[in-house]
């Protein structure tokens, strides 16, 4: 059986914003996003100890394009582990990418799509297609038999799409010359200003404690400002804050997730989080004044995907026995690799917006401070449509 060589990536380029919409019924964004957390928690239980940063809207996107070319209990599986309808979702999935692609966003965020097929491989009309209608997909045609020259191509279109962040993605060992035959690829790129920025000169070295419990000294971001924070509980009991840093524009926000309690792993928190619970905090969280001190970091993980999803039910799509993909090609392939590469660049850029955020950085009276000194969660979050573009935990910024 051929080879689908699946290569997801996304780069994310974040220097430095709301209306939360409660929903009984998860929107198609919340319900990609909820498989690509559960991917980020499978990721991080492994390694809980390091830096690990994750797109999950990325992990959706690329099964999204899969799934009109998959037939049986392969399509069957991923409809189930995206909890989408089984009578094709097509037209609320053209709607999402719409919306995260409208003009509003398009300074802050890039997603691009691509299917690389080799030159003379058959695809099925109706998937190009509903591919191109969904996602915006282009087609290209390399030559996999000389897997230096496609992999060169591959990544200079990753390198375009992502301003330069992400070089490369694929490796030319990665490509086999006989039997790869399509290398489907989705980027991400975000950069994006916060709606509050933070001045250079207020960041100062101050302490770190690290996931290993080690302490470091680590540029630590200041400012004081009105942020909507909360304090939520796990089903077991374990209280942690939630504190939103809304980007310029207010349609993107992250959300900074860290333990109450000073000897709670973070790891005890994060199977917790899913986009219900991210839903939940609109209801908890209030409009409070404080000096609000959070690190630098930058962090870049490579995910390979295929075990996480086949703990989650995927399985079939990764067997060259089982794979079902008949409506992508008459000829038989199957997924050899699906990989993720993720960046993400944290500071205090943004400092155009300095002259308009003048005003509330003016304090009268000496405000509590919220200190963001040891491992912490980050989600970055689509407001509109719930759906989260990045994830990560830092052990260590």
């Amino acid at each position: 059986m051929k080879r689908i060589a699946l290569f997801c990536l996304f780069a994310l380029l974040s220097s430095y914003g709301h209306e939360g919409v409660l929903s009984i019924t998860p929107s198609y964004g919340e319900r990609g996003s909820d498989l690509g957390i559960q991917v980020f928690q499978q990721v991080v239980r492994t390694r809980p100890l390091e830096n690990v940063v994750l797109s999950p809207h990325g992990v959706a996107s690329i099964l999204g394009m899969l799934l009109p070319g998959a037939h049986g209990e392969t399509r069957k599986q991923v409809l189930n582990a995206l909890r989408y309808k089984r009578n094709g979702p097509y037209k609320m999935l053209r709607k999402l990418h719409k919306t995260l692609t409208a003009k509003s966003n398009q300074d802050v965020v890039l997603i691009a799509n691509a299917m690389f097929t080799q030159m003379g491989f058959p695809m099925e009309e109706t998937f190009v297609t509903i591919n191109k209608a969904n996602f915006q997909c282009e087609g290209r045609s390399l030559d996999f038999s000389n897997p230096h020259r496609a992999a060169e191509e591959i990544n200079g279109w990753v390198n375009n799409k992502t301003r330069g962040h992400i070089p490369s993605l694929v490796k030319a060992d990665m490509l086999d010359s006989a039997l790869t035959r399509l290398v489907a690829v989705n980027a991400i790129y975000f950069k994006g200003l916060w709606k509050s920025c933070f001045q250079p000169q207020n960041t100062k070295m101050r302490p770190f404690t690290g996931g290993d419990g080690n302490v470091y000294k680590v540029p630590m971001m200041s400012q004081l400002s009105v942020f909507n924070i909360g304090l939520a509980t796990t089903p077991q009991g374990l209280k942690y804050k939630v504190i939103e840093l809304p980007y310029h524009g207010n349609t993107i926000s992250m959300l900074i997730v860290v333990p109450f309690e000073e000897d709670t792993p973070l790891s005890r928190v994060i199977p917790h989080i899913s986009t219900a619970t991210v839903q939940s905090w609109t209801k908890l969280m209030r409009m409070k004044k404080v000096r609000l001190l959070i690190p630098k970091f930058t962090a870049d993980a490579e995910v390979d995907l295929e075990e996480p999803l086949t703990v989650l039910g995927l399985t079939d799509m990764f067997s060259q026995d089982k794979a079902d993909f008949r409506h992508l090609s008459t000829h038989p392939v199957y997924v050899s690799r699906a990989l993720q590469k993720t960046k993400i660049i944290v500071n205090e850029d943004g400092t155009k917006a300095a002259a308009a955020t003048t005003a509330i950085l003016l304090a009268r009276s000496s405000p509590p401070w919220v200190i963001v000194d040891r491992p912490f969660l980050f989600l970055i979050r689509h407001n509109q449509t719930g759906t989260v573009l990045f994830m990560g935990q830092i052990n260590k910024p």
